[in-house]
C-alpha cells in the first residue's frame, strides 16, 4: 500500500480519477472531434482550449508516486498547460501519491509555476436507484433543445462566477449533452434556476455539472435536481453505483443523497 493511504482508500482514487479520464474524454471529444486526447506517461490530457475551463483539463495518473516523480509529472503538465491557448485545470488526487509527494506538492507545484486555484473532493456510492424527487418550487425538464443547453450553460457560467459566453462555448451545439447525458433543469414557474447532469461511465453514473444560480441557493434546488438526475439516468441505465467530483460549495450537498467522501483533490491552474 502507499505509506500513510489505506489500500481501500488508494483503491478509491484510482476509481476517482479513471472516472475524470473516462468522462473528461466523451465531453472534450463531444466539444472538438480533434481536441488534445492523449494518455501519456504518468499524465492523461483532456483538452477542448475551449473558453469553458472545466472542459481543458490535465490529471496525474501514475498510482504510489513518489515525491521525485511527482515534480518532474507536474512540470510536464505545466508545460503542456502552457502550449494551449485557453487556460484550464491540473487536477491532483491526493490519494494517488505517496506521503512525501503529498507533503511536497505545495512546493513543487510552485516550482512547475503552478497556482493552486481551489480544493475538491471525489465521492461515490451504492446509492441507486434514488426515488423520484420533488420539490414544492420546482419542476424538472431534460435538456432536449439549444435553448435548454444554452440555459444550462448559462447557470454553469454564473454558479463559477464565469462570463455567459464561456459556459456556451464549452456545450453550444451538443449532441451528447441533449442526447446521452440525462441533463435536467430545474425550473420555478418558467425560469431555469438550478441543473444537474448524469452520464454511463465504466458501470458507473457520473454526475456532472452541478449548478445554481447564486441568486437562488440554499433552498434545496441543487440537491432535488441531482436527484433527478440520478433518479433518471439509474433508471435508464440500471446501474447502482454513481461517482462524483465536488468543490467545496457542492461537498455538503451530496452525502445526503448517499454520497460517501472518499478522495481529495486540489486544483492548479498556470500561475
Amino acid at each position: 500500500m502507499i505509506k500513510g493511504v489505506t489500500v481501500t482508500h488508494r483503491a478509491h482514487s484510482v476509481e476517482s480519477m479513471e472516472q475524470l479520464a473516462t468522462v473528461w474524454r466523451s465531453v472534450v471529444l463531444d466539444r472538438d472531434a480533434g481536441a488534445d486526447v492523449r494518455d501519456l506517461p504518468g499524465i492523461a490530457v483532456r483538452w477542448a482550449d475551449c473558453r469553458f475551463p472545466f472542459w481543458n483539463c490535465v490529471t496525474l495518473t501514475e498510482v504510489g508516486a513518489d515525491a521525485a516523480l511527482v515534480e518532474r509529472r507536474l512540470a510536464e503538465a505545466a508545460d503542456i498547460m502552457r502550449s494551449k491557448k485557453h487556460p484550464g485545470f491540473l487536477w491532483v488526487f491526493e490519494g494517488l501519491l505517496d506521503a512525501g509527494a503529498r507533503a511536497a506538492l505545495a512546493e513543487a507545484a510552485e516550482r512547475a509555476g503552478l497556482a493552486y486555484a481551489f480544493p475538491g473532493t471525489g465521492m461515490a456510492g451504492d446509492l441507486l436507484p434514488v426515488p423520484e424527487p420533488a420539490h414544492p418550487d420546482l419542476t424538472f425538464v431534460r435538456v432536449r433543445t439549444d435553448e435548454q443547453l444554452r440555459a444550462y450553460a448559462d447557470l454553469n457560467s454564473r454558479a463559477y462566477g464565469l462570463p455567459v459566453e464561456h459556459g456556451r462555448d464549452g456545450l453550444a451545439g451538443s449532441v451528447l449533452w441533449k442526447e446521452e447525458v440525462h441533463a435536467y433543469l430545474g425550473m420555478r414557474g418558467d425560469v431555469p434556476v438550478t441543473c444537474a447532469g448524469t452520464l454511463e461511465a465504466e458501470g458507473r453514473l457520473f454526475v456532472v455539472l452541478v449548478a445554481t444560480d447564486p441568486r437562488w441557493e440554499r433552498r434545496g434546488y441543487g440537491e432535488a435536481v441531482t436527484r433527478k438526475a440520478l433518479h433518471e439516468g439509474g433508471r435508464a441505465t440500471g446501474l447502482t453505483r454513481a461517482t462524483l467530483h465536488a468543490t467545496a460549495a457542492g461537498a455538503p450537498v451530496y452525502p445526503r443523497i448517499g454520497f460517501e467522501p472518499n478522495s481529495p483533490l486540489r486544483f492548479y491552474s498556470l500561475r
